[in-house]
């Protein structure tokens, strides 16, 4: 008969598991012995990055993947991290070692009592397995809840002296024989129902959210726009790229205040949003939840999701399908095709530069295919504006807002699609939050390009405190951060430059390089210059 541990790594590659990222400690040991030659271990120096690498992957790649830490300490330092992916639905199957059975009820050190409580509100499902030969059983169970819509993280708690146990060899073939699949298309009398609404609107408004991308309803929300004639709006703080941001029907990313939104609306009387909430708000600001006169429908693949929802009509199916349908149900408009938005005008150039100014600067050298992780939060809404995404998968940001996404994510996403050029653009008040992810950068060769844009504070507080009418602030000012000594000191080439032509030629060698590099840029605060 096989050992736990044996079964649990013949079940993995029955299921296509074979990616872990992690940071191991003294109870994971047993499960980490010998480890077979057909997987991959990609280390990160802290939890928090660890999780983000492996968030970033796994959105990339499609694939749900194995994350290793380190019992309570461990799990609590990834719990950030946690957040994010629990928001962006990203296939996580987290464990974490535990200590001996016997040792739990005394509580000794590296002891998790409680185990399964501490990710509970993170995750789909949180489980420590009764009994030793229950281990395989639990990462079956864990690997299929992942992959199921609305996909997700999920935790296992398994105890370091389960691994040398004996397994049951005929219910692990049957665990290895399973599959489970949950791709729902909508009935095709709902799908009917909704293509007339479409064709009987007066001025229907097309809203996309991060499920297009992760999805694979790039393309098909194109068709479906074109075909309508509508306009497009990414829903507020998406965390993908759902429509290419060069089309004419782009408009641009909706603001996160219920007023604003609802304004930005106005004039349409029905309102189309797929792979979105409706809507992630952020800053408090009252109003009208939806235009007078109009009326909404949400196509969401989240049961909860959907009756969360203040206002509209949902319908819960898989996105890809249920637009694909949609496309072949709705009549072709004859009304006239939307104006392309205008473009702004180069912005210009100051010392030190602008955010404006330097993502000209990136948009003038960056490959078509190029992939884009932003995490200078104070300026996203400039990076839409300024910054051309064509393509599906060519965008990621932190789904709940959690600083350390960005840095971490990129390495991830850079190992899953090795063809395609990565670019994070950081902040230098995120990078701090998974800085050591630049080791695990240098360690793999993973030739990530690391924007840091350095404006020597927490730039988006100020912002804030504008809008709140906030002032006197402690803890905003980060002088002193040199993100090239930083990188350096983790193997990784850096270089500090502050003219347009510096940032140009810096980007240019960074992108044709086959290692990672770092370009650190000063730009002005917000507050300072309005390009």
């Amino acid at each position: 008969m096989p050992t736990v541990r044996e079964a649990t790594y013949d079940l993995l590659r029955s299921y296509g598991v074979r990616t872990f990222f992690g940071n191991p400690g003294s109870n994971e040991l047993p499960f980490l012995d010998g480890f077979p030659e057909d997987f991959r271990y990609v280390l990160g120096l802290h939890e928090g990055a660890a999780v983000a690498m492996a968030d970033g992957y796994a959105q990339a790649s499609g694939e749900t993947v194995l994350v290793n830490l380190h019992s309570a300490a461990g799990l609590g330092n990834a719990m950030g991290s946690l957040v994010n992916a629990k928001t962006s639905r990203t296939p996580l199957v987290v464990t974490a070692g535990q200590q001996a059975r016997e040792m739990v009820p005394v509580e000794a050190l590296l002891a998790n009592v409680g185990a399964t409580r501490l990710p509970e509100p993170l995750v789909k499902w949180s489980n420590e397995p009764l009994r030793p030969e229950d281990v395989p059983a639990a990462i079956a169970r864990a690997c299929h809840l992942a992959a199921l819509p609305p996909r997700g993280p999920v935790f296992v708690s398994l105890p370091l002296d389960d691994w040398s146990a004996e397994a049951d060899g005929e219910k692990l073939r049957l665990l290895e024989d399973r599959s489970v699949t949950g791709r729902a298309a909508p009935e095709p009398s709902v799908t009917r129902a909704l293509a007339e609404r479409l064709d009987r609107a007066r001025s229907p408004v097309f809203v996309v959210g991060p499920d297009v991308d992760e999805e694979g309803a790039f393309e098909d929300a194109v068709k479906l726009a074109e075909r309508r004639r509508m306009p497009v709006w990414v829903s507020p703080s998406t965390s993908r790229c759902p429509f290419p941001t060069d089309h004419a029907c782009f408009r641009g990313v909706l603001p996160t205040g219920i007023k604003a939104l609802s304004g930005t609306l106005s004039g349409h009387d029905l309102i189309l949003v797929a792979g979105a909430p409706v809507f992630r708000y952020h800053q408090y600001q009252p109003g009208p939840f939806l235009p007078p006169g109009a009326s909404l429908v949400a196509i969401t693949n989240d049961p909860d999701e959907a009756a969360r929802a203040p206002m509209g009509d949902a319908i819960v199916a898989d996105v890809a399908l249920a637009l694909r349908a949609l496309v072949e149900a709705v009549s072709p408009s004859t009304g006239p095709a939307p104006e392309p938005r205008q473009r702004p005008a180069p912005a210009p150039i100051t010392s030190p530069l602008s955010a404006e100014a330097v993502y000209d600067a990136l948009d003038g050298v960056l490959p078509p295919d190029a992939v884009l992780v932003n995490e200078s939060t104070s300026d996203k809404a400039v990076f839409w504006e300024r910054v051309t995404m064509s393509r599906r998968g060519s965008y990621y940001f932190a789904a709940a807002g959690g600083l350390g996404f960005g840095l971490a994510a990129a390495v991830g996403i850079g190992l899953a699609r090795p063809q395609r050029p990565v670019v994070a653009v950081i902040g230098d008040g995120s990078a701090q939050y998974s800085i050591p992810a630049l080791w695990s950068a240098v360690r793999y060769g993973i030739p990530v390009t690391f924007l840091i844009m350095s404006n020597g504070s927490y730039d988006v507080l100020e912002d804030f405190g504008r809008l709140l009418g906030v002032t006197g602030v402690p803890g905003i000012e980060l002088p002193g951060l040199d993100h090239v000594a930083l990188a350096r000191g983790y193997g990784m080439e850096g270089r500090r430059v502050e003219s347009r032509e510096e940032l140009v030629e810096a980007l240019k060698e960074a992108l044709a390089s086959d290692a990672p590099r770092l370009v650190e840029v000063p730009v002005r605060r917000r507050g300072e210059v309005r390009a």
